[in-house]
């Protein structure tokens, strides 16, 4: 007797060629007028079988008539979530067009002024900006799936690997190399520089620009057993205390202060809290009183918190007398929520206060200035990548390792101590409540990081410190500085 046929399995979905738009640009970039093309073009990498597994899509802005591409320098762009697409640093700091906000306030539904922008540093370098699989245009090729690239090992492959192929696409392999990350993305900057520099490819970078930085994730991790999060994040508290009018006396240098609440931080504040109960009550109160100072809370409401402070409940608890909350990206943002009673903020309203002005400015970008005609969506935040994401890295992974938290410092110390020509730019905003300034001071401390191979700099605005207008022209300094080697 025979046996009945089986049905053929479903031939998977012919994978159709890559897409690419090019356009032709001028414009006048620190003084100089630069004809430029910009090539928004899918770009496939395949798996171990040979065959397109991912598709990435990327934004390359090329200076034309430049000299020799070995001495012209490229720099690879993204921002982090994870999740999220580089319309951030495109359009709000680094792209040849910028879209222009109100600083500190609701920027509302608009319209808002897009216009060349004369920081983008097309006069230094070629731009290409990347949105990894999931954000923006970029996507996984059946039969591979999304998930499998989302996490922290996976996507440092696959950007990897996309840096490799644009290199030879572009015959760009001696080419200065520059790489920028923002927030997770300056997480993803140093895996990604790990991996290209041993077994991916052997590339080195000349420079590394770290964007409000995460690299030590114990260091913003709010739970019982870790006090380390509540220490680092004391100093953008005494900043934001300060900025809003609740410290009294008000000091005569806002540095000393900072520099005064950093120094209680280390040697006071977090003994104290790893003392827990065993504090005994008259340094409690001590500990209770200099707190109070720091960060405008009360005396009885960190009484209550044991001398905790979860940045959530800072945000809401610091103004609730005049009704506000504070933003987590930028605390000088203030936001209004449905009643006064919870204990955490509604939203974040340095967040949407410019969430949709941006979403508008990229799409305008996208349709009309780069002539993508494409019946895709531009993803600009994937909230399944975020709530999805793999953190195990090659060190925690397996039934019979102990539980880990991501920690990406100690490759880039030994990026530093096996290249001697990588410089690193740390960029920090004062009022960065989702990676704080001190957070990345100590990571790099703590991770016997050479300091002297580390640039920090400062700015007076939060985690997208370019929103500010002065901050956005001391940061494009300061990369101008990295480039350039000064």
């Amino acid at each position: 007797m025979t046996e009945p046929a089986k049905p053929d399995a479903p031939k998977p979905e012919p994978v159709e060629p890559p897409r690419r738009f090019e356009t032709s640009h001028t414009g006048i970039f620190h003084g100089s007028e630069i004809a430029y093309r910009c090539l928004a073009a899918e770009t496939h990498l395949s798996g171990p079988d040979g065959k397109p597994r991912a598709s990435l899509f990327a934004f390359s802005y090329l200076a034309d008539g430049m000299d020799d591409p070995a001495t012209r320098p490229v720099t690879f762009l993204f921002n982090g979530g994870p999740g999220s697409a580089s319309l951030w640093v495109h359009m709000g700091a680094l792209g040849p067009r910028r879209i222009e906000v109100p600083d500190a306030a609701l920027a509302g539904s608009g319209p808002h002024t897009v216009q060349d922008n004369e920081l983008c540093l097309l006069d230094m370098t070629d731009l290409v900006f990347i949105d990894p699989p999931g954000t923006g245009y970029s996507r996984m090729l059946p039969p591979a799936k999304e998930a499998e690239c989302w996490g922290l090992d996976a996507d440092a492959d696959i950007v990897g690997a996309f840096i490799r192929a644009w290199l030879t696409e572009h015959k760009r392999w001696a080419s200065p190399r520059f790489m920028m990350g923002e927030s997770y993305g300056t997480t993803r900057a140093v895996a990604v520089a790990g991996k290209l520099a041993g077994r991916l490819a052997g590339i080195g970078f000349n420079g590394l620009a770290l964007i409000s930085t995460i690299l030590d994730f114990h260091t913003v991790r709010f739970q019982a057993g870790n006090p380390l999060a509540d220490a680092c994040y004391l100093p953008t508290y005494a900043a934001t205390a300060l900025h809003h009018g609740l410290v009294q006396p008000p000091p005569p240098s806002r540095e000393a202060f900072l520099d005064e609440a950093r120094q209680f931080a280390t040697s006071e504040y977090l003994p104290a809290l790893f003392a827990g109960g065993r504090l005994n009550p008259t340094a409690r109160a001590a500990i209770r009183r200099k707190l109070a100072r720091f960060t405008g809370l009360s005396e009885q409401w960190l009484e209550r918190s044991r001398l905790r402070i979860d940045q959530l409940r800072y945000r809401k608890e610091l103004l609730r007398s005049r009704g506000q909350t504070v933003g987590r990206f930028d605390s000088r943002y203030l936001g209004a929520d449905f009643d006064d009673a919870g204990a955490a903020p509604d939203n974040d309203p340095s967040s949407y206060a410019v969430s949709s002005a941006y979403v508008a400015a990229m799409n305008d970008h996208l349709t009309r200035a780069l002539a993508i005609d494409w019946n895709r969506d531009y993803v600009t935040f994937n909230t399944d990548a975020l709530t999805k994401w793999d953190w195990h890295t090659g060190i925690d992974t397996g039934p019979t390792r102990w539980p880990g938290y991501v920690n990406v410092a100690p490759t880039l110390g030994q990026l530093l101590r096996e290249n001697p020509s990588l410089r690193v730019l740390v960029a920090n905003g004062l009022y960065d409540l989702a990676t704080p300034f001190f957070a990345a001071e100590s990571t790099i401390a703590g991770n016997f990081i050479d300091m002297a191979r580390i640039r920090m700099t400062y700015y007076e605005a939060g985690h997208m410190m370019y929103l500010h207008p002065k901050s956005l022209h001391a940061l494009v300094a300061d990369l101008r500085a990295l480039i350039a080697g000064d």
